[in-house]
């Protein structure tokens, strides 16, 4: 996906909260949300093997190429392919709850 198109699905997502009466703007909203979870694992999914198909089983770049090439650790990159998630984390409170 080019910066473009992410900036066209950015805006549309924007548009459901900015068109319409109150009503549809809440009926569209809890749709998206509804269908966030599965959206969001198939975005990861997606990203996990396209830098699989980067990294190639060792034979294409490295984690830190990777890194370099999308701006992220090579750190980052290893959780990535090995399927490791960040939203547990998130989740937490400054608390830790």
């Amino acid at each position: 996906m080019s910066d473009e198109e992410v900036q066209r699905v950015l805006d549309s997502i924007n548009a459901l909260g900015d068109t319409g009466d109150a009503e549809g703007r809440a009926r569209r909203l809890t749709e998206l949300l509804d269908q966030w979870p599965d959206t969001h694992r198939r975005v990861r999914e997606m990203r996990q093997e396209a830098l699989a198909e980067l990294y190639d089983s060792g034979n294409g770049l490295t984690y830190r190429e990777i890194g370099a090439l999308l701006g992220i650790s090579f750190g980052r990159v290893r959780q990535i392919l090995a399927g490791e998630t960040t939203s547990a984390k998130k989740q937490k409170g400054p608390d830790g709850e």
